[in-house]
């Protein structure tokens, strides 16, 4: 026999039921990311890009909150999207709007990004890099042999 409240048949979490407490969590609505400034900022400055609906207080909370960082100021200001043309047609698409927040953190606290590509990968990365150009010159000895029959694969022979 099956404990616990029923199923719904197309889902698998239990109907809501009064009294017990209910092992759901409740997530915000909002999204944060991290993001690499342009130009250099302060060691203990970070810079994010959010969500529009988002005020001051509701950053300050989701850092405080969930992550568990201290924050000493907030500054928010909305960036512009970008302009371009469409290959096709030549319209003018703007791109939406967004809002970047930059977090001060106490005087001693310290935010350092973080090294997504140490130097090994990149070595890693020249190594492809190098092996690719390789490649390209052997497929381009390779079609110069029937240049009277382009886009013929060589193994394609009479």
């Amino acid at each position: 026999m099956s404990s616990g409240p029923p199923l719904l048949p197309w889902q698998g979490y239990p109907l809501y039921q009064r009294g017990n407490p209910q092992l759901r969590v409740f997530l915000p609505n909002f999204f944060m990311k991290i993001v690499k400034p342009r130009d250099p900022l302060p060691a203990n400055v970070v810079q994010f890009h959010v969500s529009m609906k988002m005020t001051k207080n509701d950053i300050k909370n989701y850092l405080e909150k969930i992550y568990n960082v201290p924050v000493e100021h907030i500054v928010t200001h909305v960036r512009m999207g970008n302009l371009s043309r469409t290959a096709m047609g030549g319209y003018v698409v703007k791109d939406d709007d967004y809002k970047v927040a930059y977090i001060t953190l106490p005087k001693g606290e310290k935010f350092e990004f973080p090294n997504l590509f140490p130097e090994a990968k990149e070595q890693e990365r020249e190594k492809q890099k190098e092996d690719l150009k390789l490649l390209e010159k052997e497929w381009k000895q390779k079609s110069r042999q029937n240049t009277n029959r382009p886009g013929v694969p060589s193994w394609f022979g009479l």
